[in-house]
């Protein structure tokens, strides 16, 4: 099962949700799906398996 967070775009600012694989770590980039204008999206999570992403522009 993947793991869905709500992000905002740093470029419009607009709230979208984010699915990850539960593999997934480290960074990807990812493009906003409605400005179009590409992402740095920075996959990490905690000691208890708990995903932390960071989203900032690309």
């Amino acid at each position: 099962m993947d793991d869905v967070v709500d992000v905002s775009c740093p470029w419009c600012g607009e709230q979208q949700e984010l699915w990850v694989d539960p593999a997934t770590t480290g960074q990807m980039v990812q493009d906003c799906d409605v400005c179009c204008r590409p992402w740095q999206v920075h996959v990490s999570r905690d000691e208890l398996g708990q995903l932390q992403v960071h989203v900032e522009r690309s």
